[in-house]
């Protein structure tokens, strides 16, 4: 049986900007309430932007860092505590942990998702 969904327009996906980024450095945030790391993401032309995420069961920061992945990074920026959270990492939530949304192979720091 089908989720229900509400649909939008092509508008509305025109709006997020969805990139492609590399993890620059990864560190523990001690100072989440749930577990999660600070993570620094080369954007290319977007800069680097920093994020906190709920990825601790299934990573560790070392095989964080150099994966390329996908950003949203025209979100309001969101305090979590005292770290600035910058840009929403994409993943899917599973029973064992959140995993990264990826690349099939390398594609430009920036590149935006059509």
């Amino acid at each position: 049986m089908e989720k229900p969904m509400d649909h939008i327009l092509w508008s509305d996906f025109e709006k997020i900007v969805m990139v492609s980024g590399t993890i620059l450095r990864a560190e523990p945030f001690p100072e989440a309430r749930k577990p999660a790391f600070k993570i620094w993401v080369d954007f290319g032309p977007y800069g680097e932007r920093k994020t906190s995420a709920q990825v601790t069961r299934l990573y560790t920061p070392e095989t964080l860092i150099g994966r390329q992945i996908i950003g949203i990074i025209n979100f309001p920026e969101k305090q979590i505590g005292p770290f600035r959270s910058q840009f929403l990492l994409a993943g899917f939530e599973t029973e064992q942990g959140v995993v990264l949304a990826s690349l099939e192979r390398p594609v430009p720091n920036g590149t935006r998702l059509s």
